[in-house]
């Protein structure tokens, strides 16, 4: 008998042995610049953070692994604990990260960039402006001079966005079309005239090159503002608060340890990646440094 306590002991001490020995390899194998990640995305601000990826890997032995997805998709997957890491344009309620606290786990959120929402029509549309308060009547289903508003999809940031804004729980059956990304829906309105696109305005700025020609056929509108002034989803208006469309992107790292997830969004919150934000037509979270070389001398051939 004393022999079979004796074998229980050391099998249970092996087996304990063996797993702490996994865990060790498991967290060598990652570190906040080296290893594998799987990051959530949200669809409407994919292209940026796809471009942040290219040159992250180009830098660091890492591999990481985006999935576009909606927002009611990821908050969905993030808060029952299958997936860790998101790119969001919103953060988790008490609620919504309850797994994680239920496991002592607390999240990390690093500030991106602010992203414009834009409006689009056809280029023929003669009419280059809209009123926000067209759209928000026709999320609340009154009677508007608009022909249809077209959406990426009937889960995503943009249309909670303009549910929360137009303070609807549900949208009207009428007038309100959605597609399943934001390609879809610029190639849409490219093809008909009347209707209203709503896209992240990164999927306007750098297109891939095959899609460029059917980005030549939609024009960006200029949102009426409160002051009855106009604004267009530039940079700068951006920045300066006058376009009153606009979201933050922010970096939800729910690993609770010092790996990858905290490695990619330290850099692009740092110099370089918010140099990408800059390139992107979005607004960095903080304006990148520039380096002017005066020369004492001009130099002569």
């Amino acid at each position: 008998m004393r022999k079979i306590y004796i074998f229980a002991f050391v099998f249970t001490v092996f087996i304990a042995l063996f797993n702490c020995n996994k865990k060790g390899e498991q967290s060598a194998s990652e570190s906040i610049l080296t290893g594998t990640i799987t990051i959530l995305v949200d669809e409407t601000i994919l292209p940026v953070i796809e471009d942040q990826k290219m040159v992250f890997e180009s830098k660091y032995k890492a591999k990481i692994n985006l999935i576009g997805k909606s927002e009611t998709e990821i908050v969905k997957s993030i808060s029952e604990g299958k997936d860790s890491v998101a790119i969001l344009t919103r953060s988790l309620t008490k609620a919504e990260e309850s797994f994680f606290r239920s496991k002592k786990i607390k999240g990390r959120l690093t500030p991106l960039a602010t992203d414009g929402i834009a409006f689009i029509s056809n280029i023929a549309n003669e009419n280059s402006k809209i009123d926000l308060n067209e759209i928000i009547a026709l999320m609340q289903g009154k009677p508007t001079k608009l022909t249809g508003l077209v959406f990426d999809n009937a889960n995503s940031s943009t249309i909670r966005y303009f549910k929360d804004l137009a303070k609807v729980q549900e949208l009207p059956k009428e007038k309100i079309f959605s597609f399943k990304s934001n390609n879809e829906v610029i190639k849409f309105v490219s093809e008909n005239s009347g209707m209203i696109g709503v896209v992240g305005v990164n999927w306007l700025m750098q297109p891939m090159p095959d899609f460029q020609e059917i980005v030549d056929k939609v024009a960006i509108l200029e949102v009426i503002t409160k002051n009855g002034t106009f604004a267009s989803p530039t940079q700068d208006m951006i920045a300066s608060g006058l376009y009153p469309v606009t979201r933050e992107i922010k970096f939800l790292n729910y690993q609770g340890r010092s790996g990858l997830g905290m490695g990619f969004a330290s850099f692009i919150a740092g110099q370089v990646g918010q140099r990408i934000i800059l390139k992107s037509g979005l607004v960095p979270v903080r304006v990148p440094n520039r380096n002017i070389i005066i020369r004492k001398e001009i130099l002569k051939k």
